[in-house]
């Protein structure tokens, strides 16, 4: 397939997981793809990986002069920009009456603070028939022990959709959620650990954790003409687990 052929990508939290599957999903569909992340080693791996139609910008999302670092090189190379996925995060587990401000700031600076940045720094680029994505997440729907403050910057995510699909009215930019469940990337390893994980997959109808490369073919579909008729809408790939 080459739905996004000659598209031009960016995807913040690019070089691992949910976000690295993606990039080589939208290349592989003919996307030209700019991944944004904070560790150089992981950039330069994934590049390597990826191949001549990517290019890696190292940057925090929650450091606007990182996004306009990352937003003037797709400028300077490309001209324009077709798809923004909004998908760096962060999480880890605190149980009410042990939750820090540190614990909040970290959370929400990435997850609400800095989606919030990397969609508004992109439209100057974007026009009509742009596709914006965030990553939500099935805890954005379903409580969990001592994951209250990351479920809550999902939700948060999950709204930001619903206004900007308001705000975006007449530009022919479009913007959904992909929200997955329990997925087998880094991130969720680190947050909840291998008995974790475990238990996450164990809750689901499916009983067991998504392949990151599932979660990018969803996005894909989001970034392709495919969804040309959606928006503020909500795309669940997480094996039943918020749905029943």
């Amino acid at each position: 397939m080459n739905r996004l052929n000659g598209k031009t990508a960016v995807i913040t939290g690019g070089a691992t997981g949910i976000g690295l599957a993606a990039a080589k999903r939208f290349i592989e569909e003919g996307a030209f793809v700019f991944i944004f992340g904070r560790r150089q080693e992981a950039l330069d791996a994934a590049v390597a990986d990826l191949g001549p139609n990517a290019r890696a910008v190292k940057g925090s999302v929650f450091d606007q002069a990182d996004l306009d670092r990352l937003y003037a090189a797709v400028k300077a190379e490309r001209g324009s920009l077709d798809i923004v996925f909004a998908n760096a995060g962060a999480g880890s587990l605190l149980a009410l009456g042990k939750i820090t401000a540190e614990h909040i700031d970290e959370i929400f600076d990435t997850n609400v603070k800095g989606t919030i940045f990397t969609v508004q720094k992109a439209l100057p680029l974007m026009s009509e028939g742009g596709s914006i994505i965030l990553t939500g997440s099935s805890a954005g729907t379903t409580g969990a022990p001592a994951f209250s403050a990351y479920s809550a910057s999902k939700a948060a995510v999950r709204n930001l959709a619903r206004s900007w699909a308001e705000d975006l009215k007449g530009t022919g930019i479009r913007v959904n959620v992909l929200s997955p469940g329990p997925t087998a990337t880094e991130l969720a390893k680190e947050a909840v650990g291998e008995e974790g994980m475990k238990a996450f997959a164990s809750m689901a109808p499916l009983q067991r954790m998504a392949d990151p490369a599932e979660i990018g073919a969803a996005a894909a579909f989001l970034a392709s003409p495919d969804s040309s008729f959606m928006t503020a809408s909500e795309v669940a790939v997480d094996g039943g687990i918020a749905q029943l």
